[in-house]
């Protein structure tokens, strides 16, 4: 069983967090005791890799099969240019070890696949998705949903994106089911209609936006604080500045706002 006692170099780290009512030290010591597992190294895996490590998440599972390369360092800021052609997840690791000795790394040095993903989610108490492609973000959320772990998932366009959270084996507050992702995204669209970043481009300070979002979700949701973002999809245009939110309910209910 983790310790979840704080020493005083901890105590001394999460001043901020602990002086804050909503949090304080038990809320720090369930960033302590949680086993998170952070999909994609990438743009969004980045930064919330980066701030659920300074946060204090006491182990931070990483799955990756890429290699670190020059054009993901406009976006990818957990890697250096000195990690070219390391793997990603042990670049990812050395960066955190190297802001925060406190958390405990595991690198899963492969893709999420059907044949991996339930047995691996059933290894940590929360999972964020940053992957790339609608084939991981779909497997995800299917295999959140059926093992009953939270599932904090986030995507990008160009100048724009968006995240939810998803808890589809929990009722919210009205006793209604909560709603899954394919509530919200029924199916994945046709290969070739939405093009990869490689292929449209991407601006590279929007994935640290929406990556943060994510970890900010996952904060929430391990310390019990707030109100996770259940059945609404936050979405932000970075090109008007303007944040927006759509509500969406279980299908065969009401019809999202």
């Amino acid at each position: 069983m983790t310790n979840t006692s704080l020493d005083p170099s901890e105590i001394a780290r999460y001043a901020r967090h602990i002086i804050l009512p909503e949090l304080g030290g038990a809320g720090q010591q369930k960033l302590k005791a949680a086993r998170v597992l952070v999909i994609g190294a990438g743009g969004l895996g980045a930064p919330v890799l980066q701030y659920l490590a300074a946060a204090g998440v006491g182990t931070l599972g990483i799955v990756d099969d890429d290699v670190v390369s020059l054009s993901n360092l406009q976006r990818q800021v957990i890697h250096r240019t000195a990690d070219i052609g390391l793997a990603k997840v042990d670049s990812a690791a050395t960066a955190i070890g190297a802001l925060n000795p406190h958390v405990a790394v595991e690198p899963h040095p492969f893709r999420l696949a059907p044949d991996n993903a339930e047995a691996l989610f059933a290894e940590y108490d929360l999972v964020i998705d940053g992957s790339d492609n609608f084939d991981t973000r779909y497997l995800a959320a299917d295999t959140a949903a059926s093992t009953g772990i939270p599932l904090v998932t986030g995507a990008v366009g160009r100048f724009d994106g968006s995240l939810t959270v998803l808890m589809p084996y929990r009722t919210g507050k009205d006793g209604a089911p909560n709603p899954s992702y394919r509530d919200l995204f029924p199916e994945p669209p046709p290969p070739g209609v939405v093009p990869s970043c490689a292929e449209a481009g991407i601006i590279g300070a929007l994935t640290g936006v929406i990556g943060t979002l994510q970890a900010m979700e996952a904060i929430k949701v391990i310390a019990g604080i707030g109100e996770p973002l259940v059945g609404r999809l936050l979405m932000y245009d970075a090109l008007s500045a303007q944040f927006s939110t759509i509500r969406y309910r279980r299908r065969g209910t009401d019809k999202a706002d």
